[in-house]
């Protein structure tokens, strides 16, 4: 019975292994299929994550680009706009410089010196010649014989003044070192025979000594400070004095003594306003120094400081143009003056003749 049983069952069992072989096989077999399945969702999440994903990223960067965009637009308009208002406002700017102009126009006609003419006969008493005065307080030219007054003339030694100031202020000339050594030839003037300072070459207006520093300023810086100045005419092309008739001694001519240079009395008036008025270019030390060798110091009056150069030029032995310029400080300002004397036949014409008058014209003006 047993037997028949086991060989009865024994195809069930088999049975039941092959169905459980397929079961497992099947089973196998499904969640390989599950597995393919979840695969393909998750690389569907992720590809729908990607997608998502790029189009935030593509969305921020059309709103950034939008923003760059309404930026560089809205520069492009402010550019415009800045543009715009400069070229308004460069449009009025010409008016308002031409109102400017005018205002400056009419202010220049304001200060504009006046010109006055005063009867100073008796001051020459009989003399040919004439004077100018300017008041730089009142802005105002007082003028006896005008058409002398604008006659060029050559300015002799009173050009001592601008060589000084040009030596002084290019530092070709140090007053504390300043001795020239005399050559040994014998002038006419016995204060010239002699080793000779600064000082004492103005005062006593010594010719050797200036036509050696003339010198060493040189013509190209020379001719620069005449122009500077508006000193004349500016010529200096006679540079050693060939021209003038008097003197043949090379030591003792020069472009400023009867040759190429030439300057009125008005002029002159503006050149010593030019120099020491208060639009000077020059340094105070050199006003300075030139101010103490050309301080007058024979005067009366304490309250009036007088400063100048006297010059004085001869044609044929005749003396045809004596100077005194320069300038005075008053308690109401500075004066400016130039009194000159020309040939005057059977009369004495010297440049201290025109110095005395000068002086007085000075004097009895600040006394108005």
């Amino acid at each position: 019975l047993v037997t028949g049983v086991q060989t009865c069952a024994l195809p069930i069992w088999l049975s039941l292994l092959y169905l459980w072989e397929d079961f497992l096989r099947e089973k196998a077999e499904y969640q390989k299929k599950v597995t393919v399945i979840m695969k393909k969702r998750n690389n569907f999440f992720k590809f729908g994550y990607w997608i998502f994903a790029c189009a935030i990223l593509l969305a921020g960067c059309s709103k950034e680009q939008g923003a760059e965009e309404r930026i560089v637009v809205e520069g492009v308009k402010m550019e415009d706009e800045k543009r715009e208002q400069q070229e308004t406002e460069s449009d009025k700017v010409p008016s308002e410089e031409s109102t400017k102009d005018t205002e400056g126009d009419t202010e220049d006609m304001a200060v504009e010196p006046e010109i006055v003419h005063a009867d100073w006969s008796e001051y020459f008493n009989g003399l040919n010649g004439t004077a100018v005065m300017y008041d730089a307080s009142d802005k105002r030219y007082t003028i006896y014989n005008e058409e002398p007054a604008v006659d060029r003339r050559s300015p002799c030694s009173t050009f001592k003044i601008i060589s000084s100031l040009t030596a002084l202020e290019h530092g070709i000339l140090e007053p504390g070192d300043s001795t020239r050594k005399w050559s040994g030839e014998v002038f006419w003037n016995k204060d010239w025979n002699k080793d000779i300072d600064f000082s004492e070459a103005f005062r006593t207006s010594c010719v050797w000594y200036y036509r050696q520093l003339i010198d060493d300023i040189g013509q190209d810086r020379m001719k620069e400070e005449l122009e500077k100045l508006q000193y004349g005419n500016c010529d200096i092309s006679d540079w050693e004095g060939r021209l003038n008739p008097n003197n043949n001694n090379r030591a003792l001519t020069g472009f400023w003594i009867e040759a190429s240079l030439l300057i009125s009395p008005k002029e002159q008036v503006e050149v010593m306003e030019r120099i020491f008025g208060e639009n000077s270019e020059y340094s105070e030390e050199t006003q300075n120094e030139l101010k103490q060798v050309m301080l007058v110091t024979e005067q009366e009056r304490t309250d009036i400081s007088v400063y100048g150069k006297t010059g004085m030029g001869k044609v044929d032995g005749i003396v045809v143009d004596a100077w005194f310029t320069g300038f005075a400080e008053t308690t109401e300002g500075k004066l400016y003056f130039c009194v000159r004397l020309g040939r005057t036949d059977g009369m004495d014409v010297s440049s201290l003749l025109a110095k005395e008058i000068a002086i007085q014209i000075v004097t009895d003006y600040s006394n108005l």
